[in-house]
């Protein structure tokens, strides 16, 4: 039965709500804080519906053991064995468990339970196992509506989507409404659960494979609800009306005054014969119905805040900021953050070898303190950086590349820096070197003590020919220091696949080939070096590099110590999770906008979770393993065999290095113009068919295109924390993954499997940070680098928009939570904790 649109009055819904306070729902809420939630935009077509509200009386309220559950079953069609089932799922979740977390339910389809006060405030929550229509009239959906103001809980199961169509406060309460062609056929499918923190998902595994019918929806609830699940389209068939990669499945939200928890799952009868099934209504149950606190705001995107920290430099200064190249936060919140060496952009470059300033630039540390909001220039080096665009051989990307402070900053105000000193440069031979000093700050002025310079480490790197200098730092828990450093190899005569061309050279020194810079295992340059630094300015090696120094090979090739990932292209961005000492790292790609059956895989940007010491392709293999096709002298032009992922052999004439090389391991993300995760058929020696047609997107969260990799931290959530700007827990162990561009590439924080991460295991789930940290005019459009700060709040800065320079939209920026904490309040709580 349908019933007409009407107006309620807003005297009678107020006088039900006061009706339902003075019952056992109401009592124990309505004294402390509501956590009411807008309702978001009604599904299509849906309107507003309203009518005359009941004030009725209730009695005093039961016992606080007393916690009743109501399965509201009413339908527009028959009832079925999948209510049936659900049914006596939740008496059977009701009746198992814990003591302090058992219910009683009962069951109805009498829809006027909702228009009686007396009854409707003995429930904790209400489930709705309903079909599709319109089943409540208007006087019962308003008692439905001031039982939710009055702090009720709501659990809607599969087609309780489709009930109340005319409705757009049950479409708020719901959260979707389902979108015309969702298949009905029962298909297994493969559910990515993202929150590892709420009740309902805690327990569940990473990636749940389960049989359902799955529901599209009209329009995405993503940001305006907080996701606890998807389900992966492509492990089955979504139909036309596809979501797409962020299909949510499960989800909840503070609404209206109450708790609303729905899950698209539940659409037949076996599900609720499902262990993992029954777990997970046993979650959206406890916290519904106050048995349980949680946070139901964490992925809701205007629960957060991005605000600009810094200002535009005053002309012809860099008083806030120089161009933009990396942070990292000290423990009392200040930040660090280094410009590479571009000047303003209305200032002259000398590009010209002959003249004694080539290159000249000024490498900048700033500090910014939140408790003062003020920038401090702490100090410059003089480099070799300050120049830019043009040909290949004009630009160059050395400067002051990286930052860290050291684990005893609070006491000894030792800051590292990894630069390219303009005093070494060689311009004859165009070879510059690149080192990791270390500087005392000076923590009362926030001023850099540039004659404290202690140097660790330096090692040449040729400048003939721009690119790749890399730059990240980060240090593990055992006080060891990782230094990212870029192949030192140009972009070009390789057609944009592996830079493996031997031919071009500047005075002997190669220029294009990355087996004599990545690919060496005598080379400092296309590695993750880890050392140790000690106190008196040297360093030693801790056990478990790639190399101890001593390794020989009949060649005579040798090994430099200080390696401990070798096979990579141009590491801008690296970061150590402190809690399991896995090192984190992106790096940028090669330039081929396709695949080519001659040469090997387009450009693949690519991030990965190192768990030990070893070889990530470059220049051989990248992605998955897929191999490069050799070339050499005497014509680089003519393609020679693939290269053996698992037992690489550098027989570059440029490499003074061992031949056998350590075998690959496959990286956890990579992506290109074709997609991310793209993978191909393999013939019988295991080489991908490179065909475009015949690539597959196993990571279709993220494209490429113009791409720059910017690795992200893995945030840690501190219990302990009274910051008010802290983000959830429900982000913790998730890493953060960026590009410097905003369009379709990646910007969002993804999980991995443990057991996998480690052998290139893709990620089990992936969440888009685009509304929260902003993209767009206006917002963070190219994404430098991003750190945790000790408060928990996360730092940005934006790089500009103008390359080799600073400009009026490089920034440091902020991004605070703002939601609050989970619900209900402690002291609303159904039962005490035993």
């Amino acid at each position: 039965m349908q019933h007409t649109p009407q107006r309620r009055g807003s005297g009678s819904r107020r006088g039900l709500v006061a009706a339902l306070a003075a019952g056992a729902l109401g009592a124990s809420l309505l004294g402390g804080p509501s956590a009411a939630a807008r309702p978001i935009p009604p599904a299509d077509g849906a309107q507003a519906r309203t009518g005359p509200r009941t004030t009725l009386s209730l009695p005093s309220p039961p016992g606080g053991s007393n916690v009743k559950v109501l399965v509201f079953h009413g339908s527009a069609t028959a009832e079925s064995p999948t209510v049936d089932a659900g049914i006596a799922a939740i008496e059977k979740i009701g009746q198992s468990g814990p003591a302090n977390q058992r219910f009683k339910t009962v069951a109805s389809d009498d829809a006027s339970v909702f228009t009686s006060a007396k009854k409707l405030g003995t429930y904790n929550a209400v489930v709705f196992l309903t079909g599709g229509g319109d089943i409540l009239d208007p006087e019962q959906e308003a008692g439905l509506e001031s039982y939710m103001e009055a702090g009720g809980g709501f659990l809607g199961i599969h087609d309780a989507a489709r009930t109340e169509p005319y409705s757009d406060w049950f479409t708020g309460l719901i959260g979707a409404r389902p979108a015309d062609g969702s298949p009905a056929a029962v298909q297994r499918a493969t559910v990515e659960v993202g929150d590892r923190v709420h009740p309902a998902t805690k327990d569940l595994p990473l990636e749940w494979k389960r049989p359902d019918t799955w529901l599209n929806w009209k329009t995405n609830p993503s940001g305006a609800v907080h996701t606890v699940a998807r389900v992966r389209e492509i492990s089955y068939k979504p139909g036309a009306s596809a979501n797409g990669w962020d299909h949510p499945v499960s989800w909840c939200r503070d609404y209206d005054g109450g708790r609303s928890f729905y899950t698209g799952m539940g659409g037949t009868a076996d599900s609720y014969s499902e262990a993992d099934f029954r777990d997970h209504l046993r979650g959206a149950l406890l916290w519904t119905t106050r048995l349980v606190r949680a946070d139901c705001k964490a992925t809701i995107d205007a629960n957060y805040q991005a605000e600009r920290v810094t200002r535009p430099n005053k002309p012809g200064q860099s008083d806030q900021i120089g161009e933009p190249h990396g942070l990292v936060t000290a423990p009392d919140g200040r930040v660090l953050y280094i410009g590479r060496g571009g000047a303003d952009s209305d200032q002259p470059v000398v590009t010209d070898w002959n003249d004694p300033d080539v290159g000249k630039g000024q490498g900048q540390i700033h500090v910014y303190d939140p408790k003062t909001k003020k920038v401090t220039l702490a100090g410059a080096l003089t480099v070799f950086g300050n120049k830019g665009g043009g040909d290949e051989l004009v630009k160059v990307e050395e400067g002051l590349l990286g930052i860290e402070l050291d684990p005893g900053f609070e006491r000894n105000g030792w800051v590292y820096l990894h630069y390219t000193p303009h005093s070494q440069l060689d311009r004859d031979k165009q070879v510059a070197e690149r080192r990791v000093s270390r500087f005392t700050l000076d923590l009362a002025t926030d001023k850099l003590d540039l004659a404290s310079e202690k140097v660790l480490l330096k090692w040449p790197v040729q400048v003939h020919s721009c690119c790749h200098a890399g730059g990240g730092m980060a240090w593990d828990s055992k006080g060891n220091l990782y230094i990212a450093t870029g192949d030192n190899n140009s972009s070009g005569f390789s057609d944009g696949y592996s830079g493996n061309n031997p031919e071009p050279h500047y005075k002997g020194l190669s220029f294009a080939d990355a087996r004599r810079t990545a690919g060496n295992t005598n080379n400092l340059n296309g590695k993750i070096l880890r050392i140790h630094p000690e106190a008196d300015g040297t360093y030693t090696l801790p056990a478990g590099n790639l190399f101890t120094g001593k390794e020989q090979d009949e060649g005579g090739g040798r090994t430099r110590g200080e390696i401990y990932v070798m096979g990579v292209r141009n590491p801008a961005r690296i970061a150590v999770d402190r809690k399991t000492d896995v090192l984190y790292a992106g790096w940028v790609g090669p330039d081929a906008g396709e695949p080519s059956t001659t040469w090997g895989p387009a450009k693949y940007d690519t991030f990965a979770a190192i768990t030990e010491a070893g070889n990530r392709g470059w220049p051989y293999c990248m992605g998955n393993k897929q191999p490069y096709r050799d070339r050499n002298l005497p014509d680089p032009d003519k393609p020679l065999g693939w290269y053996d992922c698992d037992h690489p052999k550098n027989e570059s004439p440029n490499n003074d290095g061992l031949v056998n090389l350590p075998p690959v391991t496959g990286n956890n993300i990579w992506y290109s113009p074709q997609g991310g995760g793209i993978d191909y058929p393999r013939d019988a020696d295991g080489i991908p068919s490179y065909r475009t047609e015949e690539g597959k997107q196993l990571m279709p969260w993220l494209k490429g295109g113009g791409q720059a990799t910017m690795n992200g931290p893995v945030y840690r959530y501190d219990a302990t924390s009274t910051s008010e700007d802290k983000w959830p827990a429900y982000w913790d162990g998730k890493w953060f993954v960026g590009d410097f561009y905003d369009g379709d590439q990646p910007r969002h924080a993804v999980l991995t499997d443990p057991r996998t991460v480690g052998q290139g295991g893709i990620p089990t789930h992936a969440e888009s940070l685009k509304k929260i940290i902003p993209v767009g005019e206006g917002g963070i459009r190219n994404l430098m680098d991003w750190k945790f700060a000790p408060d928990g709040s996360l730092y940005v800065l934006d790089y500009g928009r103008g390359f080799f320079t600073s400009d009026a939209e490089s920034a440091l920026w902020r991004v605070t939570y703002k939601g609050g904490g989970p619900t209900p309040a402690a002291t609303d709580l159904a039962r005490k904790a035993e």
